[in-house]
């Protein structure tokens, strides 16, 4: 874990809640796709965890979702401004069980941290379809970022607005694939674990208080006995999970 300043070099709206933000800054500790970052924004207690879009050696980009008054401050913020940010959290998720074909399953803003993940499994040489779910139109965003990697994606919303209709569960039936990695809210991992025919991983979405494992805030069940989501996850393993 490092705490850095970064510099906003682009904060601006996908869709009508969900904004995509470039932070220029110190990205050595973040290792892995699947990690996230901890923002401290001003005038408020505890940081805000997102999870990691993409990086670079100069940039972090990350995706997130007006849902509360942090992340509405988080949406007004300009260009040049800066912001205090942990980097590294989190365990990640491990392509070395990946297998030829994995299958990349995203709800809503679970998406994100898939995108990183399918460039690092296409540079290995894998073949790698996507599901990426959502309940409208209007809030479809990173389809055609996915395809211009080399993605096979398919796209479901709940109302058949775009894409299939129905869940991402749905567009599951019938495909051929060596291993699972899943982002997205509690309900949907529920039903792509019961759905699913193989191993995979499970990126927990959880409130949390410090984001590194001291205040035990974002602790869970598991087979293996109790895991915090921001130090032993957010990803688990699908044959520990307790629902």
């Amino acid at each position: 874990m490092k705490q850095s300043i970064f510099k906003i070099v682009e904060n601006i709206a996908l869709t009508q809640t969900v904004y995509r933000m470039v932070l220029s800054g110190d990205t050595s500790d973040i290792t892995k796709p699947g990690q996230f970052i901890n923002i401290q924004l001003d005038g408020f207690y505890l940081r805000r965890p997102i999870s990691v879009y993409d990086c670079d050696k100069e940039t972090v980009t990350i995706i997130y979702k007006v849902v509360g008054k942090g992340t509405e401050k988080m949406a007004q913020m300009q260009k040049g401004e800066e912001l205090d940010i942990l980097t590294g959290l989190g365990n990640g998720f491990d392509i070395a069980k990946s297998g030829k074909k994995p299958l990349l399953i995203g709800g809503g803003v679970g998406v994100p941290p898939l995108y990183k993940l399918a460039k690092e499994l296409l540079a290995k040489g894998c073949e790698v379809t996507a599901i990426l779910g959502f309940n409208t139109s209007d809030e479809v965003f990173a389809k055609a970022e996915f395809e211009a990697l080399g993605v096979k994606t398919y796209l479901t919303t709940v109302d058949g607005s775009e894409g299939i209709k129905g869940f991402v569960t749905t567009a599951m039936e019938g495909l051929d694939y060596s291993y699972l990695y899943t982002c997205g809210p509690e309900p949907m991992l529920k039903a792509v674990y019961n759905a699913c025919a193989t191993s995979g991983q499970f990126s927990f979405e959880e409130r949390m208080g410090c984001g590194f494992g001291a205040c035990m805030g974002c602790s869970c069940k598991t087979k293996y006995g109790n895991k915090r989501i921001c130090k032993d996850g957010p990803i688990l393993e699908k044959e520990e999970i307790i629902w």
